[in-house]
This record gives structure tokens, C-alpha cells and sequence, in this order.
């Protein structure tokens, strides 16, 4: 399995990115997280709440997954991390079954 660590500007548009991949079947789940991000911009660090989305999704669908993201993400450049993970039997049969290849 795949955790793709997505990070948002706000938990609206978390929930919008999440929709959109779990409609396409990209994701079998995802879980939103309130988070205080540390940052440098603009040649400053930057102090800022965001919401993340961790996706379960497949090794294969992460680079679908990523083009996806960037095409509906309000940042110019998004976050989009790839974790691979292990997962017990029976969740990894589940999500295979509900994430197209």
C-alpha cells in the first residue's frame, strides 16, 4: 500500500480533494487532519494552520494520483508525498478491490 500525504489550505478544499480522488477511484479512504505548518516563503518562515489528507491508495496510482491533485490544488506547488506502508490482510484485500488499477 501507499499513503499519499497531501497538505491543503483549509479542511474545504481537504474534503474537495479527497471527493474527487475517492470518485475516481483512485483512493479506497482518506483521513483529514488539522495541522500548524512551518514553512519558508518568500524568503521568510511562514507560521500556518493547514489541513492534511493522508490517502490510501496503491504504488501504481500514485503518479495518477499526483498529476490529479495538481490539476484541482489551489497551491502552486503541492504537497503530495508518497509513503509506502504495510497494511493488514484483510484492509489491503478491501482496498484492493475498491482502488482501479
Amino acid at each position: 500500500m501507499t499513503l499519499a500525504y497531501i497538505t491543503c489550505k483549509d479542511s474545504k478544499e481537504a474534503e474537495k480533494i479527497s471527493s474527487y480522488l475517492l470518485k475516481k477511484r483512485m483512493i479506497a479512504c482518506a483521513n483529514i487532519f488539522p495541522i500548524k505548518s512551518t514553512y519558508w516563503r518568500n524568503s521568510k518562515i511562514v507560521h500556518d494552520k493547514e489541513y492534511v489528507v493522508i490517502a490510501k491508495t496503491n504504488n501504481k496510482n500514485f503518479k495518477k494520483l499526483e498529476d490529479e491533485v495538481k490539476k484541482i490544488h489551489s497551491y502552486d506547488i503541492p504537497c503530495s508525498l508518497k509513503i509506502n506502508a504495510d497494511a493488514n490482510k484483510e484492509y489491503k484485500k478491501w482496498a484492493n478491490k475498491i482502488i482501479l488499477k
